[in-house]
């Protein structure tokens, strides 16, 4: 199951059960089309850091954290590299 959770209102907006065989990468597109997202910022853990999931983000007009992971090769070192010169 996953879930969409506004944590400004402590509630859950939507929610799409995941196939047996399948993982909540599919899921999570057809749950933000559903929402009303314009403005929001969206957080997702780094599951959900996919292309295809950012461009339904942003073509919402909305704006997104994506959690970054070490196997995440070039994303995740250009990540840790921006966030070191901004640190710096």
């Amino acid at each position: 199951m996953v879930r969409v959770w506004s944590a400004t209102q402590h509630l859950v907006l939507g929610q799409k059960k995941v196939r047996e065989k399948s993982n909540e990468i599919t899921a999570i597109p057809p749950l933000l089309e559903m929402l009303a997202i314009r403005g929001c910022l969206v957080s997702i853990d780094a599951m959900g850091c996919q292309t295809e999931i950012a461009k339904t983000i942003i073509e919402q007009d909305a704006d997104y954290v994506l959690a970054l992971k070490g196997n995440q090769g070039n994303i995740h070192r250009v990540g840790v590299k921006t966030k070191r010169l901004k640190a710096g």
